[in-house]
């Protein structure tokens, strides 16, 4: 499968060899090839999540609207055949012609793939060659996941598994920025592929943050791969990968760095500004939803992925302790609805002892003007960050579709975050699906907590910019919670605008009508992330490889939301 115009001479140039070899990870030739056998085909398991009389809705053609089945919604599918709605991907044999948006998008995703010594191992961030590269250049972890979906759904799990196995192999190597060593769990944000052409000869250089502006090291790199692993598993049925003596540790690792034992009192994991998609300072540092979502999936794709074997139950006990306590502080603490926004609007403060019912101190006089009208009489969302005397009552798109597709929302919580954003479809979708976060900061607010940064203004970039990549979040949550027709209705607002724009990074406004400042044309995310909605609606047994069902084990006592009816 080599990419259309795409030899290893785009990878990189040697130039970029003078970083000290510490930075330089070369694999050998033979290093890991017998591992690249294409697996067992298998037929997945199909499963569902809303009513069977539904099915023909996923057709483009059909109008009619999605049914509401909330017995059937936290169920995946069964016994469904391969739908087709009116476009085909290169695998598809429907007799449709094929869609021109998603024709070019799958020219555009193969020209963004990058080789190594041979063998494809993952997609570039973009190919826009109009303006400075940076590290745009790249395979980056948290962009490549969606890539990576798109293969797997296509067929191609190749690309995949070299890429799982190539990072994998980049987590063991020395981490240090500057004159510190970080943790042995933590995984690259990124990594280039170098070609000299005088020795023929290529190699791999990975950051761990110590290249990043803001030299902030990944904490969502090692959840994503672990999430991806599973997804592999899944659609492909090789279970051999994952239980490698090398995937093994590295699960470990990944874990072990994040479940030990500190000051912490929470079961949360505390982390920095710029440690996730929001890749910037932007009031993030605490708790932030993303990352919290992210580790409870990856929690719980690790159960699955771990041997029973002593070390995998070691860490496999931590994990089912980690679980009780995370569901159960995210879904009481971090949940918004009408009611607990009325409640915090009451709160005492200075409480004191177990009986304390503002267990944060959170002032009320915090609670911002914007939250009272964003609220609707039906519906809530998990908030952006719970703290001490803090709390950030910010919509992160991210972070709320990880939890429904993770089951740390229980099926009435995702139920309400689908009615948020439908009634707040202006807002959250508006012209170009969807925003990374709402409301964006302005003014005085945007000086402080941002530093004044001028890619972070008003309704720009991770400032409440809207980004395409986020359509197949969106698309899995809603086949999840039964409102396909949601989706539906984002891509097609979205399939107006992104190829004719050339697949922009981002777009700015607060409809998202602009496309963004300094957004990259031909980002290989948007165009991921695209395919991927699209193949998720044709097929929505697809959803298995990135949904987990609820454990009702870890369930603990929640109220009742005041958006769900019953």
């Amino acid at each position: 499968m080599a990419p259309a115009g795409g030899g290893v001479s785009e990878n990189g140039s040697f130039k970029h060899s003078e970083q000290t070899s510490s930075s330089i990870f070369e694999i050998g030739d033979s290093d890991l090839t017998r591992l690249l056998e294409r697996p067992r085909a298998l037929t997945i398991e199909r499963k569902r999540s809303f009513d069977e009389r539904s099915f023909s809705e996923l057709s483009v053609a059909s109008p009619r609207q999605f049914y509401r089945n909330s017995e059937n919604s936290s169920r995946l599918f069964e016994n469904i055949g391969s739908i087709h709605s009116g476009f085909s991907t290169p695998r598809s044999y429907s007799t449709f012609e094929t869609h021109q948006v998603v024709a070019d998008a799958w020219a555009a995703l193969r020209k963004s793939i990058v080789n190594f010594r041979g063998q494809p191992v993952g997609t570039i961030a973009a190919l826009d060659h109009s303006t400075e590269e940076l590290n745009y250049d790249q395979v980056f972890v948290r962009d490549f996941v969606p890539s990576a979906l798109a293969f797997l759904m296509n067929g191609e799990p190749e690309i995949v598994k070299n890429f799982l196995l190539k990072t994998l192999r980049l987590q063991s190597w020395e981490k240090k920025v500057d004159n510190f060593t970080l943790g042995a769990g933590v995984m690259p944000a990124s990594f280039k592929v170098l070609h000299d052409p005088v020795r023929n000869n290529e190699t791999i250089i990975a950051d761990f943050g110590e290249c990043a502006i803001g030299r902030v090291a990944p904490v969502d790199s090692g959840f994503w791969w672990i999430i991806l692993l599973r997804a592999y598993t899944k659609s492909t049925g090789d279970a051999s990968l994952a239980e490698l003596s090398e995937c093994q540790r590295g699960i470990r690792l990944i874990l072990t760095l994040c479940l030990s034992e500190g000051f912490d009192n929470f079961p949360t994991l505390l982390c920095a500004d710029g440690c996730s998609m929001i890749d910037r300072r932007m009031g993030i540092y605490g708790y932030p939803i993303e990352i919290q979502a992210l580790f409870f999936m990856a929690l719980r794709c690790a159960l699955q992925l771990l041997k029973q074997d002593e070390e995998g139950k070691e860490i496999g006990d931590q994990i089912v302790k980690r679980l009780h306590a995370l569901s159960f502080h995210m879904r009481s603490y971090f949940w918004l609805d009408i009611k607990q926004l009325n409640d915090i609007y009451r709160y005492r403060t200075e409480e004191y002892s177990h009986t304390a019912v503002n267990k944060f101190n959170v002032m009320p006089d915090s609670l911002p003007d914007w939250v009272f009208d964003f609220m609707p009489k039906f519906g809530g969302y998990f908030i952006g960050n719970v703290s001490p005397a803090r709390m950030d009552f910010r919509w992160f798109c991210l972070g709320n579709c990880v939890a429904i597709l993770s089951s740390l929302a229980t099926p009435e919580q995702g139920h309400a975050i689908m009615d948020l954003i439908e009634s707040r479809w202006d807002d959250l979708v508006g012209e170009m699906p969807l925003k990374i976060c709402y409301p964006a900061m302005e003014t005085h607010e945007w000086r402080i907590i941002t530093g004044c940064d001028p890619k972070n203004t008003a309704w720009s970039y991770h400032n409440g910019g809207s980004w395409p990549v986020l359509l197949w979040l969106l698309t899995a949550a809603c086949i999840k919670c039964g409102r396909p027709q949601l989706a539906r209705r984002a891509i097609e607002v979205a399939e107006t605008r992104l190829m004719q724009d050339g697949w922009p990074e981002y777009y700015d406004g607060k409809k998202g009508r602009f496309m963004g400042k300094q957004a990259r044309k031909n980002q290989t995310w948007s165009i991921a992330g695209y395919l991927v909605a699209k193949m998720m609606l044709e097929d929505p047994s697809h959803l298995g490889m990135i949904s987990l069902e609820e454990d009702k084990r870890m369930k603990p006592h929640i109220k009742r939301s005041a958006s769900w009816m019953c």
